[in-house]
Formats: C-alpha cells, structure tokens, sequence
C-alpha cells in the first residue's frame, strides 16, 4: 500500500467550498436535488500523481489526521481528481460524532493508532475535476452528477473507504429521509441542479434539520455564582457571529454546561481570556435589560467555536438560551457569520388568511 506521508498538493489554486444556508422547509420543484445531511466533516479531496491534499472547508489540512484515506485516494487508478465530500467514522450501523472528533489529535501515534481502529469512510457527493475534465466546476449540477456516479463506477466501487453519497430528485423521498434522520445524517441537503458549483457561498444549496443549528464563536464567558469546591468554573458561553465588516457581535448564550464539565473546561477558557472578546456589540452594552452583574464577563480570544441549537433568531440574537451540541474543531471562527442565518421571510398575513 503507497505510504500515507505524501507532500501536500500545490495550493496555487486554492479550493473554496460551497456552503449552505439553513431553511425551516425543504424546498420544493424541479430545479433542486436533495441529499442526505451526514454528520461529519465536510472534505475537498483533490489528487495530482503522487500528491494528496484533503482540505476542511475553513481550508485546514485533514490529511494528517486520516493517513488511510489518503493511501486509499492513491490507491485509485485514477491520477488526477478532486472531490467534495463528507469524511465520517461508522460506529456499528451508524457514524460517530464523538469518535469523529478523537481523529483530531496532536500526537502522530494516536493518528496512526485510530487509523486503524476507528477508520474513516469518505463520502462523495461531487465531482469538480476528473481526469478527462480537469475543470467540472463550471457545470452545473445536472451535469456533474451524472459524471461523478460514472467516476465512482470506474474509480472507487472496489475501494472500501471511499462511498457514493445518493441523491434524488423526489420531494417525497426527501421528506422521508428528514423524517428518519438521526445516528449518522441530521437531515436534508437540498441543491440546485441549474447552478454550477457555488464555491464560498450559500446561493446554490441549503439545508434542513429537524432542529435548528448555528455554528458560533466563544466570545467570553462568566463565572458561575456558585462555586465548586473553592474554585471559580464556567457558568455560561457567550456567543458570537461574524458581520459582513469582520466585527464580532454578541447574539446570545448558553448555560447548558453539564456540572462534571465546567471544571475543565474552565481550564480550557482561561488561558485564552483577552480583550477585546467582541468588536461589534458586546455583552452590557446599551440596554434597558443591562444590569450589573450583565458586565461581568470575561473576553476571549477567538479561538473556539461551538455548535448550538436554538429555537428563535431576530434582531440579530437568540432570543432564548441555546443548547450544546459539540465543539466544532473543524470549524475556523470567521466561518462563523450570520449569512448562515439568513432565511427568507415569513408572510404572516398570507399564513393568517391560511
């Protein structure tokens, strides 16, 4: 098997990933193919000869934390090929998150030891460059779907890491797959077919979720007003999104911390307490809800982004506290604006005359 140490690609191209915009509903008509959501991290896998270069959507190398798909991409016959995708770790019949997130480590014997106990599956759902057509990106989605089930046929049907991720374009079927989300998808990912690949925005695709999700950054924190022990913890996160200008807005925060938690990971925030913690609007700014103890909060550098689940957004903030849903590492903090909010309004006369 070709050793997984390989010399980075060339990123005199640089590769940008589409990203989606969250929706309540799955849209509807002839122009969108829906697939599943998979819950993992999203990948652009490119290969030139003997280079492999696997790419998080903020742009960090994965290579180094999944060595097996990289020999498994040089094992392909095909020499030259870049592919979108959704790089998993199956957990008996599902994907595990939490395994997930154990690949990414600092030491090179763990890597090489969960690469071989907990092995990665890469899922492909597009196709940008393949040998015969170096550039595919410029297609649209009709016609690069059809090329990628040809490239999987040829390529990648007798290599065990590598999977087609399916898609359709029945709405029905894709109501089902939302309906049974859960142990490895979290719901639907709807793309326009007409479009071709939409690299760094959210005009070409979208997803569903049975619950509503946003990816933001730790702006600060405050202290708990109960102690444990004789030492301070954590108490609540205090949550951030990017604005088109660069400036870090507070929009809310969470206090569902578990208590066995917040010892550690106090000693987690601590070090990265800084000022300013927010450029934009901060907690105890000017409010006729401020209070004193609103202004005891402690700024941190923005180094850390955690995925939260909410239940209402307007007025550029949560308007209730959020839940945890895990820490995002394979995140980058300025991913983490409210373009990924954005939603088409609601007409509440058209749903009063309903």
């Amino acid at each position: 098997m070709p050793s997984p140490r390989q010399k980075p690609a060339s990123r005199s191209t640089p590769l940008v990933a589409m990203e989606a915009r969250s929706v309540d509903a799955i849209p509807r008509g002839k122009e969108w193919q829906y697939e599943p959501k998979w819950d993992g991290f999203r990948c652009l896998l490119k290969r030139e000869g003997r280079k492999v270069d696997l790419r998080s959507k903020s742009g960090e190398d994965l290579g180094r934390y999944f060595p097996e798909l990289v020999a498994a991409a040089l094992s392909v016959k095909a020499t030259s090929f870049v592919l979108d995708g959704e790089i998993v770790v199956p957990h008996g019949r599902t994907f595990s998150f939490d395994d997930l997130l154990q690949r990414i480590h600092p030491a090179a014997s763990r890597v090489t030891r969960l690469a071989q106990e907990t092995p990665a599956l890469f899922l492909a759902f597009d196709l940008l460059a393949s040998p015969t057509r170096k550039k595919l990106s410029g297609q649209p989605l009709s016609e690069r779907r059809p090329q990628l089930e040809a490239f999987a046929r040829s390529q990648l049907k007798s290599n065990s890491s590598f999977r087609l991720s399916p898609a359709t374009t029945s709405y029905a079927l894709a109501g089902k797959w939302l309906a049974r989300s859960g142990g490895g998808f979290d719901g639907v990912i709807a793309k326009r077919l007409d479009l071709p690949y939409q690299a760094g925005n959210r005009d070409g695709m979208q997803k569903i979720k049975r619950f509503r999700s946003a990816d933001c950054v730790v702006g600060g924190f405050r202290y708990a007003t109960n102690r444990i022990g004789d030492r301070q913890v954590v108490g609540s996160l205090l949550l951030g999104l990017y604005d088109d200008d660069g400036l870090l807005h507070h929009v809310g925060f969470t206090s569902a911390i578990r208590q066995q938690d917040k010892a550690a990971l106090t000693d987690r925030l601590e070090p990265l307490i800084a000022k300013p913690g927010f450029t934009g609007n901060a907690p105890g700014g000017p409010s006729r809800w401020s209070t004193e103890r609103s202004a005891q909060w402690c700024p941190l550098k923005p180094k850390l982004v955690i995925e939260v689940c909410y239940d209402h957004f307007s007025g550029d903030r949560f308007r209730h506290g959020t839940s945890i849903l895990r820490w995002r590492p394979d995140k980058a903090p300025k991913q983490c604006s409210f373009e990924q909010l954005k939603q088409k309004a609601a007409d509440p006369m058209k749903l009063l005359r309903g």
